[in-house]
């Protein structure tokens, strides 16, 4: 998933700019998961991972879009990708993979990586680009869980489920304590603060739509909000491309 300024229908406070362009919730709710893998597994979606290109968008029900970057996602990992890509360690878990762009890189690089995605072409195609990944939810049960080192919430997927305060309690089960979780967050105006939740639904933007399912959209100030109450700080943030991600960790002691 990717988080880009959204089109019209009819169509953390210390930051450093990258230069180098290089529930208690520990389950979600049963009816969003099985929506939320419904609505990626079918058309048009599929069609557009096939492809290798859009248009895809999310809709919402007032007619509103955001754009999803399908070109970029089946594409190698671009100058922005690979900010991410240096600061992964150790044993690496993608949620939300897509068609697994990341988790071959990671796989080159030396690390164990696996990515996990709704979408069963997702995970076809991450294996085709010599990647490894599960068909599953981030709600499922995981491989490893409490020991990966790093945990990638990227291209938007701080948005999965739609409560981005119980995908992080979750990450926190996820991830080992002294581990680290990168999160892209949504491309907005600096001066807004975007908090957003709603259903959605993936448009091809030719009257093709997948079922309806929550999602969230988080802005730089609304993660640290969201990250401080699920046990998750703040520890770098920067821009590369025009796009911006965190690195979030736990206090030393963290359960």
């Amino acid at each position: 998933m990717s988080a880009l300024a959204p089109a019209s229908p009819d169509t953390a406070t210390a930051t450093n700019t990258d230069t180098d362009t290089d529930a208690d919730a520990q389950t979600a709710p049963v009816v969003s998961a099985v929506t939320s893998a419904t609505a990626w597994s079918a058309d048009p979606y599929t069609v557009a991972l096939r492809s290798g290109r859009g248009p895809l968008y999310l809709r919402r029900g007032d007619g509103w879009l955001l754009p999803l970057d399908v070109e970029r996602w089946c594409e190698a990992p671009d100058p922005a990708d690979w900010t991410v890509l240096r600061r992964c360690r150790g044993t690496v878990l993608d949620i939300g993979c897509g068609p697994g762009r990341l988790v071959s890189a990671l796989a080159v690089r030396g690390h164990r990586a696996l990515g996990i995605d709704v979408s069963p072409e997702a995970v076809a195609l991450t294996a085709r680009a010599g990647g490894t990944a599960l068909h599953r939810s981030v709600f499922d049960s995981l491989p490893g869980e409490g020991r990966w080192d790093t945990a990638l919430l990227i291209d938007g997927n701080i948005g999965i489920g739609g409560d981005p305060a119980a995908l992080l309690r979750r990450m926190a089960e996820v991830v080992v304590a002294a581990g680290a979780l990168i999160v892209e967050c949504a491309e907005t105006d600096p001066e807004a603060d975007v908090d957003e939740r709603c259903e959605v639904r993936v448009a091809d933007g030719r009257g093709g739509l997948g079922a309806p399912f929550p999602w969230a959209r988080v802005g730089p100030a609304a993660l640290t909000r969201h990250a401080a109450a699920a046990g998750w700080s703040p520890a770098e943030s920067w821009t590369a491309a025009g796009r911006t991600f965190a690195v979030l960790t736990r206090p030393a002691g963290a359960p």
